[in-house]
């Protein structure tokens, strides 16, 4: 399995910007569908993004869709989260996530093999 260090989260107001980074432990992150997932206070883990392997297809939740850009850049093994527009509910650890295949199974958080530790992301009103 890959090992995934997430970072990049904070405390910002609403209507703002955060960018997370995952970096990847190994050479062969080109290999896996990347997913973000989050998980609120009290709640179910819930689909963010995903991409696959080489970065031609992206899937968003419809919360975030328009607001939210996940990127990936392979020669540096690392996958993003631009978030923009942010909202209250959008407070959240956020997780990334690796798998194999991109399908409709990047949309399901059980379907993940390897996950990151967490980052916090609190947006104020």
């Amino acid at each position: 399995q890959v090992q995934l260090v997430e970072s990049g989260g904070g405390v910002v107001q609403a209507g703002g910007s955060v960018r997370l980074s995952c970096a990847a432990s190994e050479g062969t992150f080109s290999s896996y569908s990347m997913g973000w997932v989050r998980q609120a206070p009290g709640k179910e883990r819930e689909f963010v993004a995903a991409i696959s392997k080489l970065g031609f297809s992206t899937a968003y939740a419809d919360s975030v869709k328009g607001r939210f850009t996940v990127s990936r850049d392979n020669a540096k093994n690392t996958v993003y989260l631009q978030m923009n527009s942010l909202k209250p509910e959008d407070t959240a650890v956020y997780y990334c996530a690796a798998r194999g295949f991109f399908n409709n199974n990047v949309r399901t958080p059980n379907k993940y093999d390897s996950w990151g530790q967490g980052t916090q992301v609190t947006v104020s009103s």
